[in-house]
């Protein structure tokens, strides 16, 4: 649900970085093996990885790891509209956006919207696995501190008395950043944090799948808030107003045998 548009003041250019479990850590958390080299059949339970929560398991034919992020959140007990929420898997089909082409880099992605699901963790499972080419962009910003004076950010539901929640802030634009990952690792967003719609990378007419995990109850304002992001203009062009750009490396080479 569109809950407010807020004002592109700055050109912004961003670089996206690889994606890595701690460099995403302040905003929720990275799904990925975190020893792939480590095999079930080869691998005595005194090598497992440390910290991660790692099992034999399956008799021996598998690892599991135990601890490779928090636990999903359903914080809907404190929305303010009472109606309890469920947990729902569904999947996302998401088609390669089309960047703008760019000689320094692979090309360039416009963020033009922002959302949060201030009451659910969200987690994006693609299921290309170890070994795909596929690559999606990751894009997070933190909250600024609440705006007294907003008519429209005392009237937006959020979880209340969790200092560590981003509260009802708009997204800093100052502090945004961007992340490529890749098809073998899954994120889930921590609640409440402001993130770009899903957007998968690659040739035009491709597409990712993702398993989306998260919980809802169907009240549009609890379940999704999101912001338009619009130039503020001082009598430039519409071509030449400000906007937030993400600069995209190219593909990784395949290296030739």
């Amino acid at each position: 649900m569109l809950v407010q548009t807020v004002p592109i003041r700055h050109p912004l250019t961003l670089a996206a970085e690889p994606l890595t479990p701690s460099s995403f850590a302040p905003f929720g958390a990275v799904l990925t093996n975190p020893a792939p080299e480590k095999l079930p059949h080869a691998t005595p339970a005194s090598a497992l990885p440390q910290g991660v929560g790692a099992v034999a398991a399956n008799q021996g034919t598998a690892i599991q790891y135990r601890a490779l992020a928090p636990p999903l959140r359903d914080l809907y007990a404190q929305a303010p509209s009472g109606r309890s929420s469920s947990p729902r898997t569904t999947m996302f089909v998401c088609g390669a956006r089309s960047l703008v082409p760019s000689k320094q880099d692979g090309g360039r992605f416009e963020v033009k919207i922002l959302e949060r699901h201030p009451f659910t963790t969200q987690t994006f499972v693609p299921l290309g696995g170890a070994g795909s080419e596929a690559r999606y962009l990751v894009i997070v910003a933190p909250s600024l501190a609440p705006d007294a004076g907003s008519a429209v950010e005392r009237q937006l539901p959020v979880p209340l008395g969790d200092s560590a929640l981003p509260g009802r802030g708009m997204p800093d634009l100052s502090k945004l950043r961007a992340f490529v990952a890749s098809g073998s690792q899954a994120v889930t967003y921590g609640a409440g944090t402001w993130h770009a719609p899903m957007a998968a990378l690659g040739t035009a007419g491709t597409a990712i799948d993702f398993v989306v995990m998260q919980f809802a109850n169907d009240v549009p304002v609890e379940d999704c808030q999101e912001v338009a992001l619009e130039a503020e203009t001082k009598g430039e062009t519409k071509e030449d107003a400000p906007r937030i750009w993400v600069s995209v490396p190219g593909p990784p080479k395949l290296s030739r045998l």
